[in-house]
């Protein structure tokens, strides 16, 4: 179960480290909804060369274990309607390697992809709440940020587990809603949040592989 903290407080430079890198695989990402996502394997790196790429990383992991903390962050700004507008720049996303891992910086990192997809979730979420309890909202701005340490994905360590250790998530109202109000509005956008409630609850995941 991965911790994930709201905080509702002004933002402080939460920045938008939205990273793109080079591959393994490119993976094509083509969104036809909320709920689905047709993906497409491109293989384009052998095992040599991602590990020419790689040496340098995980030993400079080993010899300064520090180095391989690092924070994504996503952010996002809820729009007209019941919609939150997510800094993604594309529609067609194409993800690889963070940099840390051995990418160049110029294909999407899966780890921003799932902050956005918090920050989309969440922005949505609260517009449709207050819309639906009738909040009006003048503005609002979202950020999420999430501390990965490298070195377990890279198997540099053993002792490190793969994946967030945490997750925070900025939300900044500006409304003139009532102290109650916006208590109401922060517990219900919490409460029906998908990707909030997913992340949190730890559900499990099965993967299939089809015809193998």
């Amino acid at each position: 179960m991965i911790p994930i903290f709201f905080a509702s407080s002004k933002l402080a430079n939460p920045g938008n480290m939205f990273s793109l890198s080079r591959f393994l695989g490119t993976v094509l990402l083509s969104v036809s909804a909320l709920t689905s996502l047709s993906i497409k394997l491109i293989f384009i790196m052998n095992s040599a060369d991602l590990k020419k790429i790689q040496a340098p990383l995980k030993e400079k992991y080993r010899e300064n274990p520090a180095s391989a903390l690092i924070t994504l962050r996503a952010k996002g700004k809820v729009g007209e309607g019941v919609s939150c507008k997510v800094d993604t720049a594309r529609a067609l996303i194409e993800a690889g390697l963070h940099p840390a891992t051995g990418g160049e910086g110029i294909l999407a990192c899966s780890g921003d992809l799932l902050l956005e997809a918090l920050v989309a979730c969440a922005g949505v979420t609260l517009s449709a709440v207050a819309t639906a309890i009738g909040i009006e909202i003048t503005d609002a701005t979202l950020a999420a940020e999430g501390d990965l340490d490298f070195r377990g994905t890279l198997g540099v360590s053993k002792e490190v587990p793969v994946g967030f250790a945490s997750i925070r998530l900025y939300i900044r109202i500006e409304s003139s809603a009532t102290e109650e109000q916006m208590k109401s509005l922060m517990k219900l956008t919490e409460r029906y949040c998908v990707v909030y409630q997913t992340l949190t609850r730890g559900v499990p995941v099965e993967i299939f592989y089809p015809g193998n």
